[in-house]
């Protein structure tokens, strides 16, 4: 029996993989052991163990999920069939679904929204799908169109004696999936993070399940940041040894909180993840994991075309590889600004060859991963992270 193909049936990505009518996919097996030779590459270097598989399909045990084929496991993206290629679009967001009518040029929305999206897009070519629906702020993505790549390093500052994520400040600006996950892998390594975030405008996935955000977020100090006055989080961000963010580069820079805005520390690491890359318009490009997976041709194979690999699997993967780059920023002495997109993560695991789809392997559901610790209230952390700002502030002087 293949071992390969063994490993992602019991791992329950191919149960996650595949139409929801037929068998599961083992086309991407592969996919996981790259996976878990990086999550062993940065378990040796920060002296954790990394369970790739649980690290892949732990929302999807959480939530319950299963395949969908053309639909993602979570629901909101859909695989779309047009009259040249194959494009997909998220609608995940109140504001995408309000979209609907004007990507549709209608003006009011449709009784069944997606049938309508599926009918209007087999009328038109991938491209114009995804041009017009990027257009309206949508995350959109045409199969295949994004190149394998790995991530971006820039200098910014001065370097530091390397050093481990093990008793550094950590400040996650991330949201979601990628970014948070990223941040947890530091904390499990010894850092202390802290979550920043609006009170406004919280992570949208507080909102949801609150075992999943518990598993990417427990652990992290939690600051309620004021981004009408951000001089408070600017502070902060001066104090930190590593900054995460997944914010619209642009956005940040705006408010003087990107890294040109901020005073420097020496050795900081600062990791932007984003859906296409940082510069230019494809830094102003919204992406969700199962759009930027298949914008990397990051897909599974059925008899009917692609379908969704996994549950919003360029999350993950990206979260794995960003807090790879930051360990080797680190170890490097760090000063460096790292760039890393998720589509770019996703097509770099879409070059490695596919296997059989069909496999007598069994496929069994994904495991439940377990949450040492509840999440910290919305801001229930601020006094106690600007009194450790001020310490550090002192301590430089």
């Amino acid at each position: 029996m293949d071992v390969v193909a063994q490993d992602w049936g019991a791992s329950g990505l191919a149960y996650l993989t595949g139409s929801p009518d037929g068998p599961p996919d083992f086309s991407r097996a592969a996919v996981l052991t790259m996976a878990r030779d990086m999550a062993a590459d940065l378990g040796g270097r920060i002296g954790v163990e990394l369970d790739a598989a649980v690290l892949l399909s732990g929302r999807a045990a959480q939530l319950g999920l299963s395949r969908g084929g053309r639909v993602s496991p979570g629901g909101a993206t859909r695989l779309l069939p047009t009259r040249h290629g194959w494009g997909a679009i998220t609608l995940s967001r109140p504001d995408d679904v309000d979209a609907v009518p004007a990507l549709l040029e209608r003006e009011v929305s449709p009784d069944d929204t997606w049938s309508a999206v599926e009918r209007w897009a087999a009328g038109r070519s991938a491209d114009e799908v995804v041009e017009r629906a990027r257009l309206l702020g949508m995350p959109a993505a045409v199969l295949g169109e994004a190149s394998p790549g790995q991530p971006v390093v820039r200098r910014i500052g001065a370097a530091a004696p390397p050093r481990t994520p093990s008793g550094l400040l950590v400040v996650d600006m991330s949201s979601m999936w990628a970014g948070p996950l990223c941040a947890r892998i530091l904390a499990w390594a010894g850092a202390t993070v802290v979550k920043v975030e609006s009170t406004a405008r919280p992570d949208g996935t507080r909102l949801g399940p609150k075992p999943f955000f518990d598993w990417m977020n427990g652990g992290k100090l939690s600051y309620a940041a004021d981004f009408g006055d951000p001089s408070g989080l600017r502070a902060l961000l001066a104090a930190a040894d590593v900054v995460i963010t997944s914010s619209r580069p642009s956005a940040l820079d705006r408010r003087g909180l990107g890294p040109d805005g901020v005073p420097a520390r020496d050795g900081r690491v600062w990791l932007r993840i984003t859906g296409h890359g940082a510069d230019g318009d494809l830094g102003n490009l919204v992406a969700f994991g199962d759009d930027a997976a298949v914008a990397g041709g990051l897909v599974g194979r059925s008899a009917d075309g692609p379908v969704f690999c996994a549950d919003a699997v360029a999350d993950p993967l990206t979260g794995l590889q960003g807090a790879l780059a930051v360990a080797e920023g680190l170890a490097r002495g760090g000063g460096e600004l790292i760039d890393v997109a998720m589509a770019a993560v996703a097509a770099s695991y879409a070059a490695v060859p596919e296997m059989r789809s069909e496999s007598d392997c069994a496929a069994v559901a994904p495991a439940t991963p377990t949450v040492a610790s509840p999440a910290a209230e919305l801001g229930a952390d601020t006094a106690r992270v600007d009194r450790l700002v001020t310490e550090r502030s002192f301590a430089a002087c």
